[in-house]
């Protein structure tokens, strides 16, 4: 199996613009959704302009004494490091498609299978979004790292897409800012309907019951799940001619989140 091509760290990526996706797709940021950032931002700024003026008029606190009473060492062995069943990060820091749920049998490959090998490049994750070029900067200036994909089509027609991008969060929790602007696009849909994924905090899934027409093809329906666990955010996508059952992407959702 090949290494994942991991985006560098240190790295100044340029902007390319990537063509749009076969499959409508949810922006990850919008306008909407960067002014209520700006607005979050600026909110913490005003609340700490106001805590240093309160500080101002306040009488000097005495500061404690620099020096300090010295811990004695505990002495013994070295703990055993952790096993992958109980450190997390032993499984996400090895081959993230190990994680990915298994394609069903009997399915088939998707028709427009995404990445190369189970991995999707920064360019090319970027690209499935509107405004490609301004997401590939903001893709990297979170730390995105790397990103496993699997997909299948099965009986009834329906395509399955599940996607794991993983982040370095360096400077903050990158891998539930995707979540959550996944999420506010997903539920800014119009006859859209939702459900918490047990045993994720905030995850949640969608149904869309409208249909995306375009003119010439039939109606597509379409679900998703988003939801996050340390520096990993899961992305579950699933279209088809008809609509999608609500048990089916929360199946999904429900054992994928499992395996991490």
């Amino acid at each position: 199996m090949s290494e994942a091509p991991e985006t560098p760290a240190d790295e100044t990526p340029e902007t390319p613009e990537a063509a749009a996706p076969d499959a409508p797709r949810k922006r990850r940021r919008g306008r909407t959704a960067v002014l209520i950032a700006a607005a979050a931002v600026l909110g913490v700024v005003a609340g700490t302009c106001t805590g240093y003026l309160v500080q101002a008029d306040r009488e000097p606190t005495r500061l404690p004494p620099l020096s300090q009473p010295v811990l004695a060492q505990s002495k013994g062995e070295a703990p055993e490091p952790l096993s992958a069943d109980r450190d997390r990060r032993v499984k996400t820091d090895g081959d993230l498609r190990e994680l990915l749920l298994k394609k069903p049998r009997g399915t088939r490959e998707l028709p427009w299978p995404s990445g190369e090998d189970g991995w999707m490049e920064l360019a090319e994750y970027a690209g499935d979004y509107e405004g490609s070029g301004s997401m590939f900067g903001q893709l990297a200036m979170d730390g995105f790292r790397r990103a496993a994909v699997t997909g299948w089509l099965d009986d009834d027609e329906y395509s399955v897409e599940i996607r794991l991008v993983q982040f370095r969060q360096e400077e903050g929790l990158a891998a539930a800012a995707n979540v959550d602007n996944n999420q506010y696009w997903a539920s800014d849909a119009e006859d859209t309907d939702s459900w918490a994924v047990p045993g994720t905090g905030d995850g949640r899934a969608y149904v869309h019951d409208s249909p995306h027409v375009e003119p010439g093809y039939e109606p597509l329906y379409s679900a998703e799940a988003h939801a996050w666990r340390g520096d990993v955010s899961m992305e579950i996508w699933v279209h088809g001619t008809k609509p999608v059952p609500k048990k089916m992407i929360m199946d999904l959702a429900e054992r994928q989140m499992e395996r991490l």
